[in-house]
């Protein structure tokens, strides 16, 4: 088996509470998990750093974004669940696109990673972002399309080129 190179399939959002996105990755399940929860390699590949997190259920896990023009953004997540090898759960403000607005107040919505073996030896990785009904109707379909178009490059650009050129 020829290990990190991905093949994709995507998911379009279901309903306007939820985005559901999915990668077949050519690398094996405990690899891609580490990729999802060492907080080097998820800054590495999500456009974070994360240097010095702690990732675990319950923890509160705070980096500013590197990616080209979203400097002025914060990664702000609060890890919910973590099921070694199988599911990853956080919890966020989807598209905080204005660093100048205090999002506090409002739900996060809960994005659910689920890792799945593949017959070749791999691993279908699942996203769900759910919760978007939460979110205050003026800014909820920015916030569910951002997010929709923000997961497909995130797993099908990002993470499948990370997981390629990293041991």
């Amino acid at each position: 088996m020829e290990t990190n190179v991905p093949t994709t399939q995507t998911s379009t959002p279901m309903s306007s509470d939820r985005i559901e996105e999915q990668v077949q990755l050519h690398a094996p399940r405990a690899r891609v998990w580490r990729a999802l929860t060492t907080p080097d390699e998820l800054g590495a590949w999500f456009g974070a750093n994360l240097s010095g997190a702690t990732i675990a259920a319950g923890a509160h896990v705070v980096g500013r974004v590197t990616l080209p023009g979203y400097e002025h953004l914060t990664f702000d997540v609060i890890i919910d669940t973590m099921e070694a090898e199988r599911r990853f759960a956080w919890r966020w403000h989807p598209n905080p696109a204005d660093a100048g607005v205090d999002f506090s107040a409002e739900p996060r919505t809960l994005v659910t990673f689920t890792l799945e073996d593949t017959a070749d030896g791999g691993t279908l990785l699942r996203v769900v972002e759910s919760g978007f009904q939460g979110i205050a109707a003026a800014r909820r379909t920015a916030a569910l399309l951002g997010n929709t178009k923000g997961w497909a490059g995130q797993l099908h650009k990002r993470l499948t080129a990370y997981l390629a050129s990293a041991a």
